[in-house]
Formats: structure tokens, sequence, C-alpha cells
């Protein structure tokens, strides 16, 4: 009698196989060489004023299209009953405006957990994901920012976090693809610090419809400009801030070395960026906008 190997020891020898061989592999994102960027605004960089209801998302869309800008990040956190999914009718009146006043609707993003022991909270997660990925769709927007972990668990190696944490994005990647939305994975400094340890995560679930949105302002371990340029070839979205970090020290971001490693290495896209920090945001927005469009000539 042959016996046969139960499905859940099979995925677990799959899983293990392709985080053996993620650093062997290219999961490159395929595109036509060269730059064409657009620039978008990270829905973040009003956090304050959209936290306290004194600004909407349809403000946010208004005020991209007063600066000419291209597209909208709008973050998950700001809809209604996030992190449940908002009513339909919330969702088409937001695209019918951005629509109406030439805003792209380049993405959302939630605040998911893969990085935690519990299995339950995991699928929990996993869910949100799955929900958000429709919303996205409903949006028109092509790209869904979710995390890894927000930190690495105390008594567990990396490995075995990555254990739990790729087939979960494998599942919503999958889900993705079914209704036309890329999962980006922003790493921010939290279980993923580098370069290195992203791209393994982005080659082990080895998905076209997985890959990086490049937080200029989260790689923290290392030269953040070297780790950025590691990144750019995996990159669906960024988050261009106007802070590096070498450890806990911060820097303004150089942007003129941003943009050469972009012409270096090419990227076709969205360029998102976030302003953060203190004072009125519209004016600290339509600062860093400014810095954007004179390096890059946007």
């Amino acid at each position: 009698m042959i016996k046969t190997m139960p499905a859940t020891r099979r995925k677990f020898l799959s899983y293990s196989a392709a985080l053996a061989t993620a650093s062997l592999t290219q999961a490159a994102v395929p595109r036509e060489p060269g730059v064409k960027l657009k620039l978008a605004l990270n829905a973040y960089s009003f956090d304050k004023p959209l936290m306290a209801h004194t600004m909407t998302l349809d403000d946010v869309i208004h005020f991209c299209a007063q600066q000419r800008v291209d597209a909208l990040d709008a973050t998950g956190y700001y809809f209604p009953g996030y992190p449940k999914a908002p009513p339909d009718e919330y969702v088409y009146n937001l695209k019918r405006t951005a629509f109406l006043n030439g805003v792209q609707l380049s993405g959302t993003g939630v605040r998911n957990d893969f990085a935690v022991p519990d299995a339950t909270a995991r699928k929990r997660d996993m869910q949100m994901v799955k929900d958000w990925i429709e919303v996205a769709s409903k949006l028109g927007a092509p790209v869904i920012r979710v995390f890894s972990g927000r930190t690495r668990p105390e008594g567990h190696t990396f490995d075995q976090v990555l254990e739990w944490m790729i087939p979960e994005f494998q599942e919503c990647a999958e889900y993705g693809k079914q209704h036309g939305v890329i999962l980006g994975l922003q790493q921010h400094n939290d279980f993923l610090k580098t370069a290195d340890e992203t791209i393994r995560v982005i080659n082990a679930v080895n998905s076209p419809w997985f890959g990086d949105i490049l937080d200029v302002g989260s790689l923290r371990t290392n030269d953040p400009y070297q780790e950025i340029e590691k990144l750019v070839p995996y990159a669906v979205s960024w988050q261009l801030k106007e802070k590096v970090g070498y450890g806990t020290r911060e820097v303004n971001t150089d942007l003129k070395q941003i943009k050469s490693i972009i012409d270096k290495i090419g990227y076709r896209g969205v360029l998102p960026f976030e302003a953060l920090g203190t004072g009125d945001p519209r004016e600290r927005v339509a600062s860093f906008l400014q810095q954007i469009r004179t390096v890059f000539a946007l």
C-alpha cells in the first residue's frame, strides 16, 4: 500500500522549499525599461485632520486636483467603519469624485499583522485584507498596501515566522489576482527591516500579483540609498518621504539621489509621496511637492 502524505505536511514542505530557494530566484516586476512617473499623494499626509474628521477623503481629492497631483493613495484607515469594508455607496461616490476631478485612485491600504503566533488572529487579518482587496477593486485602485508584522515575536526565529506569513500572503495574492488587485508589501522597519529580508518574502510568495511598496523612510539598518536601489526592481508603488533614517537618526531625503537611482534602474508607475511633521499639512504637502517637482521635473 502506498501511503499518501497529509496535505498539511505537503504544504509545510512546499513552503519550506520556497523559503530555502527564495534568495536564488528573481521576482522583479516585469516592465518596459526606462522611467515614466505619475505623482501620487499618500492620504496619510493628512492623518490628523482626517482622523479628527475636519477633512474628508473627498477634500483630499480636491486638494490633489488643485495641486495637479495625478493620483491619490487612499489609505483604508480614513474610510467609514475601518477595518470593516465601507458601504458601496461611499466607495462609488469617492470613485466618482476622483474621476470627475481627474485624479486616479492609485491604491489603498490596511494595517494587517501576519507576524503573530495566533493563527486565528492571522486568519482574521487575512480576511480583512481580502475584504479590502474587494474595496480596491471597486475603487478601480490597482494596488493594496499590506504589512508583514509589527514586531519580531519573542521565542520564534525569522524563518519560523515566514512559515506562517508566506502562505497567508500567497492566499491573499491569489485573491488579489481574482479581483485584479496587486498586493504591495510595505517594509516598515517592523518585522521586515532590510531590503534583503523584503526581497526574500517577495520571492518566496512568488506571485506576479505581489510586490514591494518602497518606503524610503523605513530602511534604517543599512545605507538607505543602497537599500532603495535593491528594492526598485520589485516596487509596485512607493512612499517617498521627507526623511530617510540611519538607525534612529533622521536626515532630509536626498531627492536627487532617489532620482538618480530611478533613472539607473528604471521604474514606470505612480510615485506616491508622504509629508509628515508639524504645521499646516496643506502647506507642508505643497512644499514637499514643489521640491519633488523641481528635482524630477514633473
